[in-house]
């Protein structure tokens, strides 16, 4: 048996949150870009041990995205973009979160929150990388190779700059709309392709 529970935020629970985000950057001040993927990674494979509600799982695997973002050689991203995705996950690096991680399954409660605040507001960035991820497999496939095996090549970078382009584009379009749409979520037909990423729905 299953059941649907939905709950809202209101702007004083998104202050909370958005207090605790600002709390959590300026705890790891200081901490370089590996230190702060690496505690991310840490979150992941800690929550890989647990049975978790997929609600969460879900979640977890769009943090698994936003580090492949930072970690993907050819995607590359320019420096003020990894500094807002390093920001966001910046939450994920401070052992001092809202529900202690170690907390069986609502430990990892306030991390979804915080990852769908954290997806609306890298809405655009998110989708590019999407749009990355899919051309890189095609093109992988027609060229008879593993996307894995691929770096930075001229045929990505052009493909990657339409896509920075673009994702500035309507970042630009959209500043000051405050939390947009989610990204990734309810997408049934979407196949996840391959990113270097460390986190598997099971």
């Amino acid at each position: 048996m299953s059941i649907t529970l939905n709950f809202e935020l209101n702007d004083h629970d998104l202050a909370h949150f958005q207090a605790a985000a600002e709390r959590s950057r300026k705890a790891v001040e200081g901490k370089g870009t590996e230190e702060i993927v690496a505690a991310a990674i840490a979150l992941l494979d800690d929550a890989q041990k647990t049975q978790l509600p997929d609600f969460i799982r879900q979640r977890l695997l769009r943090l698994d995205d936003m580090i492949a973002m930072v970690r993907d050689d050819a995607w590359s991203m320019p420096d003020a973009d990894r500094q807002r995705v390093l920001s966001a996950l910046a939450y994920f690096a401070d052992p001092n979160d809202i529900i202690p991680d170690a907390v069986q399954v609502l430990g990892f409660l306030d991390d979804a929150v915080m990852i769908e605040l954290s997806v609306r507001e890298l809405a655009h960035e998110l989708d590019a990388y999407d749009d990355f991820c899919d051309y890189r497999a095609r093109e992988a496939t027609r060229r008879g190779v593993e996307p894995a095996t691929l770096g930075r090549t001229d045929w990505l970078d052009s493909r990657r700059e339409e896509l920075v382009d673009r994702m500035h584009a309507r970042r630009e379009r959209d500043f000051g709309v405050g939390y947009g749409r989610s990204s990734g979520y309810g997408r049934e037909s979407y196949i996840r392709t391959w990113r270097p990423g460390v986190f598997t729905v099971r």
